[in-house]
């Protein structure tokens, strides 16, 4: 183990006895379980990802280390304007129909993490006056994706059926091979898994730094989601309104618990009061520990259930906002296209006969002027065919093409459309 590991390992708490979370659950049906109070793995699953891949630690003091220069020098924040705008893809693995969540069910988080991470949220009006001041608005907003990574169109969410009935926290949910789904790319997505979670957890989170495969955010089922918006939706009590999403999304974001993950411990934000450890229910405003004025237990970083848990801290959304700083671990969101539709395809033009052996008649819209259309074509590798000629009437001459296949390029101003043909 480097000294690298071990530095790791105690900036992110894991040195503590506090890396078993304290979980406690009855079981229903079948392999349901019922949780009875917050359990969050994403500690557990840094600790197996650290032990297996030490390299991890590296990227993770990095990105770290990024973190604190932006944060003590405000040139180095980002510069764009406008709030960052992550797609966010959706699998919903389901081993029964009750796990098979809704769309409308989906939207409803969606819509849930849109107010809290904009403190557009109605109970963000409940931040006891110490901490009024710190509620921040993170400037992060998400969107179902509308084209998926191949660039055609799609709803964001996808429902797919599995064999199996429980999960854990090995990441097996995000490997098709292993029963669950691949993960679209992570440089461009926020990745959500939608299942049937065990062990009482209600949900888990990578941090940044982990591999790409695995890179997202876990939920349970019935705890994804809010009942308040969707009341039509499957929903376990107390943990109903969406927060667990909203909790480890903020984990996918690079915060911490907000105690520090030991007694006393540091979330490395400096605005959020030095807590003893995770708090539960809807603790009684102040509840004092670590000679602290109160614990702010009612932030998305604490276990509160979700009707206690209200508000980030400026200092968090700050963290948040470093990994869009330039040379942040989640710049790639930035430029992502996934939460922009795909053109519709059009009717701009055709080409006939098809296969052709001598002439392609192009058929256009009408209104379309033939003799100002652009028309190119080339071979699968990209090469354009200069032998080819348009006559500026509608046809296009293949003759002294090569027989194989190509791709014509049509072009009127408004739009270009491109065909495969055959040349016979």
């Amino acid at each position: 183990m480097t000294k690298l590991y071990i530095a790791a390992l105690g900036l992110l708490g894991l040195a503590s006895p506090a890396l078993a979370q304290d979980a406690r659950f009855e079981f229903g049906t079948g392999s349901e379980s019922i949780t009875t109070r917050r359990a969050c793995g994403a500690m557990e699953v840094l600790a197996a990802q650290l032990a297996a891949d030490p390299a991890q630690a590296q990227r993770m003091a990095a990105i770290e280390a990024h973190a604190q220069r932006v944060l003590s020098n405000p040139a180095l924040a980002r510069t764009a304007a406008g709030t960052v705008i992550i797609p966010v893809v959706v699998h919903v693995l389901y081993n029964t129909a009750a796990q098979n969540i809704s769309d409308a069910q989906v939207q409803s988080q969606i819509d849930v993490l849109n107010e809290d991470f904009r403190k557009l949220n109605a109970d963000a009006s409940k931040t006891p006056t110490q901490f009024a001041g710190l509620a921040a608005d993170a400037n992060v907003q998400f969107v179902l994706a509308k084209r998926d990574p191949s660039g055609a169109a799609t709803t964001g969410v996808i429902h797919k059926q599995t064999k199996t009935a429980s999960w854990s926290t090995n990441d097996a949910v995000k490997n098709s091979k292993r029963g669950g789904d691949n993960a679209w790319d992570a440089s461009k997505y926020l990745n959500l898994w939608a299942c049937n979670l065990g062990q009482g957890l209600l949900g888990y989170a990578q941090f940044p730094g982990g591999a790409a495969s695995t890179d997202g955010v876990v939920i349970l089922y019935s705890a994804f989601g809010s009942r308040a918006k969707y009341a039509a939706g499957t929903y376990t009590t107390t943990y109903d309104l969406g927060r667990t999403a909203t909790h480890e999304v903020g984990h996918w974001l690079n915060l911490r618990h907000i105690w520090g993950d030991a007694s006393c411990g540091n979330d490395q934000v400096a605005d959020t009061p030095t807590q003893q450890t995770s708090n539960y229910g809807c603790p009684v405003f102040p509840h004092v520990t670590c000679s602290n004025s109160g614990d702010m237990s009612m932030n998305y970083m604490d276990y509160t259930d979700d009707q206690c848990m209200y508000m980030f801290s400026t200092g968090q959304s700050a963290r948040m906002n470093a990994l869009f700083a330039t040379g942040g671990a989640r710049t790639g969101l930035l430029t992502s296209l996934g939460g922009t539709a795909p053109r519709a395809a059009t009717t701009l033009a055709t080409a006939y006969p098809n296969p052709a052996s001598d002439v392609l008649n192009l058929s256009l819209p009408t209104g379309a002027d033939v003799a100002r259309a652009t028309v190119r074509v080339y071979d699968l590798a990209g090469h354009e065919m200069k032998q080819v000629g348009y006559n500026g009437q509608g046809q296009v001459r293949v003759g002294s093409l090569p027989r194989g296949l190509y791709y014509l390029t049509v072009g009127t101003g408004a739009d270009v459309v491109r065909q495969r043909f055959e040349k016979e």
